[in-house]
């Protein structure tokens, strides 16, 4: 493939004006220094316990970066700037998960009604959610896949197994795959068996149910070839988007503190290579399988989309889709978008307060992953030197 170069700069930042370069140069220059993050994470907790107001500061800053507004409708003209440059978009609602009914029922009727605006908005080609906005929290906290659950506990998950059907039915009447985002390895059991069963019922002519595979986990590969054998003999479709982890910090300190193995590879050749492996496999059963590829890993990408060129499949089959997180990466969208595969920027959005765990995680992801920021940094500067030299 000759078309196809994440290095070039002026795609990448077309849609950014100058002021735009400028503001993303700073804000990665002071999310590379691990103890301004922590400073920042630090004051922000303590003025949100205190209810002094941070919107002034966080909003034109790191929210503007990361976040696409406070509603569906704050979001729409960044949808459409995006739909300009043939990138589409998906909608996160990033609120944390409740645990009182009045929290679950909000989130529920908010997931709705992304559900809805993705049907009536071709340049939002999925809805997401968090299963874990959708069930007390003690459900998930006692979990235990050799325990069976009994009393409420088991009312509970009967309550959230109803809530997913209601979701997955409005997706299915009105045509939107629907993905359910990944969890902590020790209740996503509880997710998985769910959309099993979700799959099953919804997924008979094409994915609209969407599992996510974190792999960086040791048991991915193995459940995946699982996944496509029960979807062959039980004559469905696969849904299935691919990251490598979110928590991996938590599942090997809880795996130490517990005294099991731990659930996630030992370094990162491996996520690596078990990531590749798993798009691999689900291309060679692309009858069955739709394939939603969400890295910043430029290899992971590039391979990914050779597949596609090498098999002669269309680069516009609607099987076979790339995402990265709005504010991150946009080298590798703008490129893949404008060498014609199907792309999307995950958008979260939601209120201030409500977004700041997202946001920490995006900072200390940032400061943390190996060549991210130094990454973000050197493209931009490139390009910014690239339009001082025109």
């Amino acid at each position: 493939m000759t078309d196809l170069n994440f290095k070039n700069t002026e795609i990448a930042f077309k849609i950014k004006s100058n002021t735009d370069l400028w503001r993303s140069f700073l804000l990665f220059k002071i999310i590379s220094f691990p103890f301004l993050v922590g400073l920042s994470k630090s004051l922000t907790s303590l003025a949100l316990k205190l209810k002094i107001p941070i919107s002034w500061i966080v909003k034109p800053t790191i929210y503007k970066h990361f976040v696409g507004g406070e509603t569906i409708s704050d979001c729409l003209p960044t949808v459409s700037r995006l739909n300009e440059f043939k990138v589409h978009s998906i909608l996160d609602f990033s609120v944390e998960g409740s645990s009182n009914e009045e929290g679950i029922n909000a989130a529920l009727q908010e997931t709705l009604r992304s559900i809805r605006n993705s049907a009536s908005n071709n340049a939002i080609p999925f809805a997401v959610f968090k299963p874990t906005a959708f069930a007390n929290q003690k459900l998930f906290e006692n979990a235990d896949p050799i325990k069976p659950m009994e009393g409420e506990m088991e009312k509970e998950y009967y309550r959230f197994r109803s809530r997913l059907n209601v979701l997955f039915d409005e997706a299915f009447k009105l045509n939107v795959p629907l993905m359910v985002d990944a969890e902590d390895s020790w209740y996503q059991y509880l997710v998985d068996d769910t959309i099993e069963e979700m799959m099953k019922r919804y997924n008979r002519e094409k994915a609209i149910v969407y599992n996510t595979l974190q792999m960086y986990r040791t048991d991915r590969i193995e459940f995946l070839k699982n996944s496509i054998a029960k979807a062959r003999s039980g004559n469905y479709f696969l849904g299935l988007k691919f990251v490598r982890g979110a928590y991996m910090e938590k599942e090997r300190q809880r795996a130490f503190e517990k005294g099991y193995p731990s659930p996630i590879h030992a370094d990162k050749l491996s996520t690596d290579t078990a990531f590749d492996e798993a798009i691999k496999i689900s291309i060679e059963n692309a009858d069955i399988v739709s394939i939603f590829c969400g890295s910043h890993n430029e290899t992971s990408n590039l391979k990914f989309a050779e597949t596609i060129f090498k098999k002669k499949f269309d680069r516009k089959d609607n099987r076979f889709w790339f995402s990265q997180l709005y504010g991150m990466s946009d080298h590798i969208s703008f490129n893949l978008a404008h060498a014609g595969f199907n792309v999307t920027k995950y958008i979260p959005y939601g209120p201030v307060k409500s977004v700041m765990p997202y946001l920490f995680r995006r900072a200390e992801e940032n400061t943390s992953v190996s060549g991210q920021t130094s990454r973000e940094l050197s493209l931009i500067s490139s390009e910014i030197k690239r339009r001082k030299n025109k």
